[in-house]
């Protein structure tokens, strides 16, 4: 699969269990209702933060956003809210899941369906709301690295 370039994102959930994670398993599913799905590992903190709120965010990340990729990539980085206190972001008006400030755009969504993918679970989001931001510059990730892409 290092041979699918695939864009990236920060996944992130608000509530007791607020975390932020690097995916690439992310896509858009349907535009009527406006749909997207995300891969989570079963094992991942993650797969519990977005269960337990119900709700997440997506933050796709731009060319010049490649630290940030790697940061919530990092197993090492703070646990909880506290995590985010090395990044910009400003809370989801509709989850509450941070946003992280400079993305190319933002989704806040409502977990809609869940599913069985082997070690993962595939999550479907209803999208509540989206925002569009000013980048034209995308990061993407192929062949076990971070590469630019100018739109």
């Amino acid at each position: 699969m290092s041979r699918f370039a695939t864009g990236v994102t920060v996944l992130t959930a608000a509530g007791e269990r607020c975390h932020g994670m690097t995916a690439n398993a992310f896509t858009s599913v349907s535009l009527e209702p406006p749909l997207v799905l995300c891969c989570v590992a079963r094992t991942a903190r993650m797969h519990a933060a977005i269960v337990t709120a119900g709700r997440f965010a997506v933050s796709v990340l731009g060319a010049d956003q490649e630290g940030i990729a790697r940061y919530f990539s990092d197993k090492r980085r703070p646990a909880g809210l506290a995590q985010f206190d090395a990044v910009e972001w400003e809370p989801g008006a509709h989850t509450g899941a941070p946003l992280l400030t400079g993305s190319l755009a933002w989704l806040e969504c409502e977990l809609a369906e869940s599913h069985d993918g082997g070690d993962h679970s595939v999550f479907l989001g209803r999208v509540l709301s989206l925002r569009r931001g000013d980048g034209d510059k995308a990061l993407v990730f192929f062949g076990g690295g971070f590469h630019q892409v100018a739109g």
